[in-house]
């Protein structure tokens, strides 16, 4: 049985109520680039891809770089406006972390985002230097590529048997398969439980308090072998 060490988080939809946002957002900039309006289930289908893979897959004639630039440009602005207050966090996020960091958990994030756009969320919740390392799609491969998160493995030194990622897309999911990681999925983010065990997530939660109650029964087994 695994001793994990490294527990590494998506951030939309897993640590974050930000979907809402996500959704108009990505309605905004259509609108502005006159692209057709998509469903929600869609829009939600997309959420875990860095921006440029997420336009791509929405909309995948849409070639026209000066327009894909201006779409970019329109949804960043708009999902910035709607920040001006932080996306709150989803119950017991923050008090389970710090009950990860005070049981000696390394804690990493990978995510989507831009860096530009972590860096910013992470001073609004003062948590500049709360994690280990945080990797984000700009600056290394788009999920479900698993180059983030062996970066991340590389960073911490950990080896992917003692790692988890935690996700609430199959992006994140399919990522932590290709790098051998355990995935748990989250049932209260961007798609619902009965869509992500078709991914073979190890361990599939309806809250994020019960991902430290597993952890506990986890440890409580290897203490009894």
């Amino acid at each position: 049985m695994p001793d994990y060490g490294l527990l590494v988080f998506d951030w939309d939809g897993t640590l974050v109520d930000s979907i809402a946002r996500i959704v108009e957002s990505m309605r905004v900039a259509a609108d502005e680039c006159m692209l057709p309006q998509l469903d929600e289930t869609t829009i939600r289908g997309i959420i875990g891809l860095g921006l440029p893979e997420a336009i791509r897959s929405l909309y995948p004639d849409f070639e026209d770089e000066a327009r894909v630039a201006i779409f970019r440009r329109v949804y960043s602005e708009h999902y910035l406006s709607l920040e001006v207050v932080p996306s709150p966090l989803f119950d017991g996020v923050r008090e389970s972390l710090l009950e990860f960091r005070s049981r000696g958990y390394r804690l990493a994030v990978a995510t989507g985002k831009s860096r530009r756009g972590l860096e910013r969320v992470l001073s609004g919740y003062g948590w500049q230097e709360f994690f280990d390392v945080t990797r984000c799609a700009d600056e290394t491969a788009s999920k479900p590529d698993p180059r983030m998160l062996h970066e991340i493995l590389v960073h911490c030194g950990m080896p992917a048997g003692r790692a988890l990622m935690v996700g609430d897309s199959p992006f994140d999911l399919q990522m932590a398969h290709n790098a051998g990681m355990t995935a748990v999925a989250v049932g209260y983010g961007a798609q619902p439980l009965a869509v992500l065990r078709g991914y073979r997530p190890h361990l599939a939660i309806d809250s994020f308090g019960d991902l430290a109650r597993w952890l506990d029964g986890e440890r409580g087994q290897q203490e009894e072998e």
